[in-house]
């Protein structure tokens, strides 16, 4: 049986702990990860909320733009061409009589696309790549990244030109089929920047003590890969990637401008903004309108990848 007495010593032994006091220990408290860190510090930021708050509406015009205008971006009547901009359309019409307004908002919805999927097919390219050079290092790390040089060496327009070029042909004048070969093509010369800065994290995580821990109680690679270091180096492949999307959709209006990117029947911003350099002196405003919408999306996007970045970066705290 329990001696009373000794219970009531170790009673007055043990200090009472308001629990609302604080800095008392409490049971609830839990250890906050890099990711939860770094959002408890991005809702501080105005620079995280202007850019969320422009992100958010250009989602919701990309997703629903039926919400926003009921005209036809791809119906024109030549009667109306270069009109300028009145309360029927308060963009203007182009030279195809097209409601200016309507194509720059259904156009939202193949520029982020576009942008998205390049982004994506990037990040996975190089992002296995990079872990896998990263971890395994000698002969493997110098294939790869002597591989990744070459194609550093090919500028980005140069290279994109080839390639959409020589398979254009091949798709012919299917919209879908050249969307996919700007993609590839954006994505084929852009993975060896997020290559790289995977396989720096990924050198510095091998060598940390989970590692070690887990390759000692005999971890498969691929089990080291995945469940180790890929959460822990995807921090700063995350803040490259919010960057490279605004410079993605700023790319494919760059190819569309100048004519071997999107083309008609495909309404995004840069296939407005490479019609409208045929009536620049006429009607500016062509070019103002999907101009001002790419410019709000990229700066929106960087701004974004700025906050990202400084949230993730302890030093910066």
């Amino acid at each position: 049986m329990t001696d009373p007495q000794a219970v009531a010593t170790a009673n007055a032994a043990t200090p009472l702990v308001d629990a609302g006091a604080p800095g008392a220990p409490t049971t609830l408290d839990k250890p906050r990860s890099l990711a939860s860190d770094a959002w408890h510090d991005l809702r501080r930021r105005p620079l995280f909320i202007v850019s969320a708050v422009l992100i958010t509406a250009l989602l919701v015009i990309a997703a629903f733009p039926q919400l926003f205008t009921s005209v036809d971006p791809s119906v024109g009547d030549l009667s109306k061409a270069r009109d300028a901009p009145s309360p029927d359309a308060i963009f203007g019409y182009d030279a195809l009589g097209r409601d200016v307004f309507a194509r720059a908002i259904y156009g939202a919805r193949v520029s982020i696309v576009v942008g998205v999927l390049a982004t994506a097919l990037t990040i996975l390219i190089g992002g296995s790549l990079g872990l896998v050079a990263g971890f395994y290092g000698g002969r493997a790390d110098s294939v790869l990244s002597r591989f990744a040089d070459i194609f550093f060496g090919l500028p980005f327009v140069l290279g994109a030109i080839v390639i959409l070029s020589t398979f254009r042909d091949v798709v012919g004048g299917d919209p879908v089929g050249i969307t996919s070969i700007v993609i590839v093509s954006m994505a084929a010369l852009g993975w060896p920047v997020t290559m790289r800065i995977m396989r720096s994290a990924a050198i510095a995580a091998r060598n940390q003590d989970y590692v070690r821990a887990a390759r000692g109680l005999g971890a498969s690679p691929m089990r080291l890969i995945v469940r180790h270091m890929l959460p822990n180096c995807a921090a700063p492949v995350l803040v490259y990637a919010t960057i490279a999307l605004g410079a993605y959709i700023g790319a494919e209006a760059t190819l569309s401008y100048l004519g071997i990117g999107l083309r008609d029947p495909v309404v995004s911003w840069g296939v407005m903004i490479s019609e409208a350099q045929t009536s620049l002196r006429v009607a500016p405003t062509l070019l103002v309108f999907p101009g001002a919408f790419l410019v709000v999306t990229v700066l929106a996007f960087v701004m974004l990848g700025d906050a990202v970045r400084d949230a993730f970066d302890p030093k910066g705290r």
